[in-house]
């Protein structure tokens, strides 16, 4: 495995989840797979359990880790072939993403969407040009699209809670005090339906995602008739798809709590995290017995674990 940017990427998802699992349970029995290699972790945005997951996931693996959050320590980037560059891009992407990939043998990249232009975003210009120009294998670790390293901790999350073969998933849209990207509901959508699990979405009109990651997947306005009968409800705000990046609902009737659940099988809570605690989500359901969002966060350790030690041994 070269990249891990989708579902796609990965020959046997079911195989990499059982892998995971079995690193959680001795996380050092490949502490020398690692050893004199180096990953490199870049930053175009912030973040905070991707970071620190990735980072021990290495550790535990036996690697070197640099960092390198480009937008306060790089240079600005251009990415465009052919220009004259005489303007405020100080470094061309072809030539610092090879020298990266002298200096890491693996890469792991978080960029995220603009949220201004569907067809810049959705092209994935940032990721592809990374993996084009830096000669070595590239994690994804949140593009402009999808978050993969998010979904396998969450598909890990579900096998170690579900009561049954095949349950029955709802991700549903909450309230937000601002547009964020799809990447996280894109992926979760592909990666539960690769699983052959039975997935409703349910969302205001107007948040419908592409259906490039959702095809299968059964739609619902309802946001009550989506939650009956439901085993896990995975809850997620996201921007408009369509009329790309805006909000087109303020409704604060969408925030999941306790009152909502009840008509659920009993269903585990699920979110990735950060959280606005009583907008997105209630205080009651997040600090709640079926919460599930710190056993996610835990799990991104040895998801990212298994992606890395999988590049090692270059299966």
């Amino acid at each position: 495995m070269k990249y891990f940017t989708t579902v796609h990427d990965v020959a046997n998802p079911a195989q990499l989840i059982e892998e995971a699992l079995a690193l959680k349970k001795e996380p050092f029995s490949h502490a020398r797979s690692g050893k004199h290699k180096t990953l490199g972790l870049i930053f175009f945005n912030m973040s905070l359990r991707t970071r620190l997951s990735t980072q021990k996931a290495a550790l535990n693996l036996g690697m070197n880790v640099m960092v390198m959050n480009i937008g306060a320590e790089g240079w600005a980037l251009e990415y465009e072939n052919g220009v004259v560059m005489n303007g405020d891009k100080a470094e061309h992407v072809k030539d610092a993403a090879a020298v990266m990939g002298l200096y890491c043998d693996i890469i792991a990249l978080r960029c995220f969407p603009g949220l201004k232009d569907r067809a810049l975003d959705y092209g994935e210009k940032v990721l592809l040009q990374f993996m084009k120009y830096s000669h070595v294998p590239v994690i994804s670790m949140e593009s402009a699209t999808l978050h993969p390293l998010q979904s396998l901790a969450d598909l890990m999350t579900i096998s170690e809670h579900k009561k049954t073969e095949k349950p029955r998933i709802v991700l549903t849209w909450a309230p937000h005090i601002k547009p964020l990207p799809q990447a996280v509901a894109n992926s979760f959508s592909e990666w539960t339906l690769q699983a052959g699990y039975d997935l409703t979405i349910t969302q205001p009109e107007g948040y419908e995602l592409c259906e490039d990651y959702t095809r299968g997947a059964h739609i619902e306005y309802d946001q009550q008739k989506a939650l009956a009968g439901a085993d896990f409800v995975y809850v997620k705000n996201w921007s408009s798809y369509s009329n790309y990046g805006q909000v087109m609902c303020s409704d604060h009737g969408w925030m999941l709590n306790n009152e909502k659940m009840k008509v659920t099988n009993g269903a585990k809570l699920m979110h990735c995290l950060p959280v606005r605690r009583n907008v997105e989500l209630s205080d009651e359901l997040l600090d709640g017995p079926q919460s599930l969002v710190q056993s996610q966060a835990e799990n991104r350790i040895y998801a990212a674990q298994a992606v890395i030690k999988w590049m090692l041994e270059k299966r």
